[in-house]
């Protein structure tokens, strides 16, 4: 019992002794710097990153197609909007076609909210892209049965929302969904049918919860690269004018 005792008493002293004593050494007050438009650059900093600078700025501003029209979200069916959501269709539906998916998709959906910015009439600029879809979104296709796609369609009827839709027909009125067509034909509740959209969209943003009924299917494929490959396959952009959305009777809101 005394060796035990010993023994304790000897490991206590140790982990004392083993402790350093914190000395506060010096204690100086010091200006507070804000950082500021007027703050002074750092010459050498500035020298190293210049070549970098004027790398990404050259590439940011290379012009890689051209519009006679001003590119906008606004409206039931934007000219934007439309064009993004028929990209996306075309970039999944030849993903599809190479992966196995003989019939290739079907339709495509994507939310107004992830185009953060316009295009104005004029040239065409890496930088307008990356300012359309500052996002790291990537496509994805999800396979959903006929029937499960009522909640698209129930998505749009409530929300009235002017989410871009490539393929697809609805129309509205009076509280119900008047017409539906996915390709310009009649729904199947039986078949399957594969759906474009974003990976933030299938699982569940801005409520479209209905994409958790199908299977998803991811593609590898990044939302910003695929728009930059397409508006650099054409010169010149002719935006799509066609009717998608038609909410007839439509209440008075805010799109986006």
């Amino acid at each position: 019992m005394k060796h035990r005792i010993l023994l304790l008493i000897s490991a206590f002293t140790l982990l004392a002794a083993c402790r350093a004593p914190l000395n506060v050494s010096q204690v100086e007050t010091r200006k507070n710097i804000a950082l500021t438009a007027d703050l002074p650059e750092n010459e050498i900093f500035k020298k190293v990153i210049e070549p970098y600078k004027m790398e990404v700025e050259g590439k940011m501003n290379t012009k890689i197609s051209h519009t006679s029209v001003d590119l906008n979200k606004q409206g039931d069916n934007s000219n934007l909007g439309n064009l993004l959501a028929d990209y996306t269709l075309q970039g999944a539906d030849a993903w599809a076609k190479s992966n196995g998916i003989a019939g290739g998709v079907d339709a495509a959906v994507i939310n107004i909210g992830g185009i953060r910015s316009t295009i104005g009439a004029g040239d065409i600029l890496t930088r307008h892209v990356y300012e359309v879809m500052p996002f790291e979104n990537e496509v994805v296709i999800v396979k959903l049965k006929g029937s499960d796609l009522e909640g698209l369609f129930e998505y749009y009827l409530k929300t009235q929302k002017n989410n871009p839709v490539a393929q697809i027909y609805i129309e509205t009125d009076n509280g119900a969904v008047t017409k539906k067509l996915i390709n310009g034909k009649e729904i199947v509740a039986s078949k399957d049918y594969y759906i474009a959209t974003s990976d933030y969209l299938a699982l569940g943003g801005d409520n479209m919860n209905f994409f958790g009924k199908g299977e998803m299917i991811s593609t590898g494929i990044r939302l910003r690269e695929l728009f930059l490959e397409k508006f650099q396959a054409n010169p010149e952009i002719v935006p799509p004018t066609d009717i998608r959305l038609n909410f007839k009777n439509k209440k008075d809101r805010t799109d986006g």
